[in-house]
């Protein structure tokens, strides 16, 4: 099976690694992203515009996205899958002494971003009884952490809104996954600790993390699985991943 795949954020980690996994099987590839140089790289490498359609905008910005979503050219436009991967942590504060600005640059991005794309893409899948929205929660929205915060919130939000995108597709061929991987080597940290690769890096030192291309074979096998089979939510971690016990700390 072949078909058309739209990624959020497809400049980099996950996203970019689905791109290359879903292009080398010959699907048409549309990502997004905000670096158009980077847009460009990936298009060049995965055959060119006939092959991968770029669309430069801001998902944090409504206009911009919903302009971007109704751009896809007649050979991009059925959309056969859709994977909302954009999105980002900033900071490790606790919550009060967060930054608001970097709370709202999260809700923007992992909650509204994902909405518009989302709002976009639908109903097309809808009246064509067929397609698959795979959207990209983490382990985070379900355990959360200290200074997780907005962070966990989002994540969280992803969740309950996959679950309450399938009970409004109830009599339709279209499938919805929540996939919430775990740590995963990315430049997500990078972003997270605000451009400190160190400190990034300090996080996976040891660890054996996740890669990219793991996500995106999951995003392959969920989404190729027989039209009948629906994986709800799937969370996947690292061998050296796990929980602790609950903190019990004396109050100051």
């Amino acid at each position: 099976m072949t078909g058309t795949i739209l990624i959020t954020g497809g400049t980099s980690g996950f996203g970019a690694a689905t791109a290359y996994r879903f292009n080398a099987q010959g699907w048409k590839v549309i990502i997004t992203g905000r670096r158009g140089d980077r847009l460009a790289a990936v298009q060049e490498d995965l055959g060119g515009p006939e092959r991968v359609h770029t669309l430069e905008f801001d998902i944090q910005d409504r206009r911009a996205t919903e302009q971007a979503m109704d751009s896809l050219p007649p050979a991009f436009a059925d959309v056969d899958v859709l994977v909302n991967n954009a999105g980002l942590a900033l900071g490790r504060e606790p919550a009060h002494e967060c930054s608001l600005d970097e709370w709202e640059t999260m809700v923007d991005t992992n909650v509204k971003g994902l909405l518009r794309v989302t709002r976009a893409i639908l109903p097309g899948m809808v009246e064509r009884n067929r397609g698959h929205v795979v959207n990209l929660g983490s382990v985070a929205g379900n355990w959360p952490y200290p200074g997780g915060n907005v962070y966990c919130a989002s994540k969280a939000f992803v969740q309950q809104f996959s679950r309450a995108m399938r009970s409004d597709l109830q009599g339709t061929r279209v499938r919805v996954t929540n996939l919430e991987p775990g740590l995963c080597e990315t430049e997500f940290s990078v972003v997270r600790f605000r451009g400190d690769q160190a400190k990034a890096d300090s996080l996976y030192e040891g660890n054996d993390p996740m890669i990219p291309d793991d996500i995106a074979e999951i995003i392959w096998w969920v989404t190729s699985l027989p039209a009948r089979v629906n994986v709800n939510s799937l969370e996947v971690m690292p061998v050296t991943q796990s929980w602790g016990p609950l903190a019990v700390i004396p109050v100051r």
